[in-house]
């Protein structure tokens, strides 16, 4: 009886443990080389995508914001008002990196197109990319993808 008690306490403590792994305010990024935490706030609303970093003179390291486009969608980006060198990173429905822009330069107005069927977006402080090996086909997790054709779903 004891073991069989033991055995259900540690599976509602794995269960919780597995289930906390994905947040809101959590994303995690990997690949063959690499497995990264970052902790992220969201930008939904067209309000919040337009605003996005702009204007905050620094950006903790292990930290960024993530942009969700849904129904996917061809999007573009643009430092302008943008203080701050950042990575971006475009991901598809799967939650699969399509693209990575390196060391977006601050205040720039070009555009850093991201791809037609954009679904996610996460700005990192430049250079984290490449220390982490974040490239196409780094796969993301986070409980946006979980309605979704998830390859690494919560």
């Amino acid at each position: 009886m004891k073991t069989a008690l033991a055995l259900v306490i540690l599976t509602v403590l794995f269960s919780g443990v597995a289930q906390a792994e994905c947040r809101p305010d959590r994303v995690e990024l990997r690949n063959d080389l690499a497995q990264i935490r970052f902790d992220v706030e969201l930008a939904v609303t067209p309000q919040e995508r337009s605003r996005g970093l702009m204007f905050r003179e620094s950006l903790p390291s292990r930290s960024g914001m993530l942009f969700i486009f849904d129904p996917p969608q061809p999007v573009s980006f643009w430092m302008k008002n943008t203080l701050i060198p950042l990575d971006i990173i475009f991901l598809d429905r799967t939650g699969t990196v399509t693209r990575v822009h390196k060391g977006a330069i601050p205040g720039d107005l070009s555009a850093i197109e991201g791809g037609n069927s954009v679904y996610a977006v996460l700005e990192i402080n430049a250079g984290l990319a490449e220390r982490y090996a974040i490239r196409p086909g780094s796969q993301m997790r986070h409980e946006i993808f979980s309605q979704g054709p998830a390859i690494w779903p919560c």
